[in-house]
């Protein structure tokens, strides 16, 4: 039976009305010479580069292809990324400042040339300072890209109607519809005769005489493909889950900008159009924040607030949000899994930049499979020697995590109860004793389970925007009846009745 979940959240983004679902499902005994686990950009890429390649391979997907992150992300395509090259310098040396700006651009050429309708423009990029602070980083990060090769120029005139002191343009940047791209992918896969099994979630692997089996299915080579590896891994500890917020709005001027534009704030604001549906719509990024930490409410308020100071708008369209890793040295981990089997591979924390970084990923794993050199292997290996620097990152995000796994225990009052919980609501409380992650639905009926996220058991937060319940800690996100929308978990969060059972079992 197919689950009725078309995203990682209850707000839809544009590229995900209507979602396509042409799914094979052919059950097989057969040794697959490749698993990728994840229909994202990153799966998709990998899978159908290695099928073309006369491989036998296999995607399993937890939900549907562009169910999460890909489906959600606001779909800028750069030859600069999150991470500056100022900072990849700082942190690599120059050589590998320039691998990474070779490798933001390869992932942008696999895009180019391999699309075919699916909105793709090629659009200039601005990146604005509006004080002499922003002013001082927006002059680093030119020097950075000079230095590396980008192509980029200082500007007098921004298509924005925000005030600012200086600016950079980015020429031949690019835009696109990431859906349509992937079911491009989608279909060239099938055609090459790849396989795709949806609603089929990879909980473990076992790894004996050279062979992976994962959920049934056994394999010789496997790819986390998942944004992030599922369960307690590394990872957890070198990458930190943020959420960033997105409105889409018609303006009374009917005047869009054709560009990418970028201001410099912290938390940031973008903007860009598209083309939805023959209507054209201004897409209003950013305000990110780690995800189960602050307010989405208020982060999509303050978004609302921002666009229409400076733009005409005479509606919300739509609005949803969307998850990212930021590594803890700047750069992505992609490679082979460290501690784990021979054969398992993996690609996370792309921070704000994973459809460039999705895209060179699936060519990197492609090529270490294919057993083919690949010049950014080293960079991106996920077993690499980390930065001094990062490891102040490192402390920050981690003692963040033990505080959230401790105080939220602490957190909660005998006075609080469900009586105050109004239809749509979801909050944690104590009940008789016990926490219980609440939430009431529009018919008035109770949802309980553990508030515990069955990852690393920290305590989860309600997400009012999403009506998800977001882990503070690692990223794991659930839906009112506990199932797993984003992991790293696998497992869903125990509904109250199960707890009582498992209680009793001991």
């Amino acid at each position: 039976m197919k689950l009725q979940i078309f995203r990682d959240g209850a707000l839809e983004s544009p590229w995900q009305t209507g979602i396509k679902e042409t799914v094979s499902d052919r059950q097989s005994g057969n040794v697959y010479d490749v698993l990728v686990i994840g229909a994202g950009i990153t799966g998709l890429t990998a899978a159908l580069l290695l099928q073309q390649s006369g491989k036998k391979v296999l995607i399993a997907e937890a939900y549907y292809v562009g169910f999460g992150t890909t489906g959600g992300t606001s779909a800028h395509i750069n030859t600069f990324a999150d991470t500056t090259f100022g900072e990849a310098e700082s942190a690599f040396g120059e050589d590998g400042a320039k691998l990474f700006a070779e490798a933001i651009r390869e992932g942008y050429d696999l895009i180019k040339t391999s699309q075919k309708d699916c909105d793709f423009e090629v659009r200039p990029a601005y990146l604005y300072a509006e004080n002499d602070e922003e002013v001082k980083l927006l002059d680093e990060i030119y020097e950075g890209a000079v230095k590396v090769g980008v192509a980029v120029a200082y500007t007098d005139k921004v298509p924005t109607p925000v005030p600012f002191k200086k600016a950079l343009l980015w020429p031949d940047q690019a835009q696109f519809h990431p859906l349509k791209y992937l079911n491009q992918l989608q279909d060239a896969f099938v055609a090459a005769g790849g396989i795709i099994k949806e609603n089929t979630r990879v909980e473990n692997i076992e790894s004996k005489d050279g062979l992976h089996i994962a959920g049934g299915i056994r394999a010789k080579h496997i790819i986390y493909a998942t944004h992030m590896p599922s369960n307690i891994n590394l990872f957890n500890f070198e990458c930190a889950p943020y959420r960033s917020y997105v409105l889409a709005v018609k303006l009374k001027s009917g005047k869009y900008p054709e560009a990418l534009i970028y201001d410099s704030q912290e938390p940031y604001h973008y903007v860009r159009t598209h083309m939805i549906d023959d209507e054209e719509l201004l897409l209003v990024g950013g305000l990110d924040h780690k995800t189960g930490h602050e307010d989405p409410e208020k982060a999509f308020g303050e978004l609302e607030k921002y666009v229409r100071e400076y733009y005409s708008v005479s509606s919300v369209k739509y609005k949803w949000s969307s998850q990212y890793y930021v590594p803890v040295d700047g750069l992505p981990y992609i490679g082979k899994m460290p501690m784990s089997a021979n054969g398992i591979y993996c690609a996370t924390g792309y921070n704000g930049n994973g459809m460039m970084l999705g895209s060179v990923a699936g060519k990197i794993l492609s090529d270490l499979i294919l057993e083919k050199e690949n010049k950014y292997e080293k960079l991106f290996s996920p077993s690499r020697a980390k930065p001094v620097d990062s490891f102040t990152e490192f402390m920050k995000e981690n003692a963040d995590v033990a505080y959230h796994f401790v105080a939220d225990r602490f957190g909660i009052h005998e006075s609080d109860s469900l009586k105050p919980l109004t239809p749509g609501t979801g909050k944690v409380v104590e009940v008789d004793g016990q926490k219980i992650a609440a939430y009431r639905g529009e018919d008035g009926e109770i949802h309980a389970l553990s508030p515990v996220c069955t990852h690393a058991a920290c305590i989860v937060n309600w997400n009012g925007e999403e009506k998800s319940w977001d882990c503070p800690c690692h990223g794991a996100r659930f839906d009112i009846d506990g199932n797993v929308l984003t992991g790293p978990a696998t497992k869903n969060l125990l509904k109250i009745g199960e707890i009582e059972k498992t209680d009793q079992k001991r």
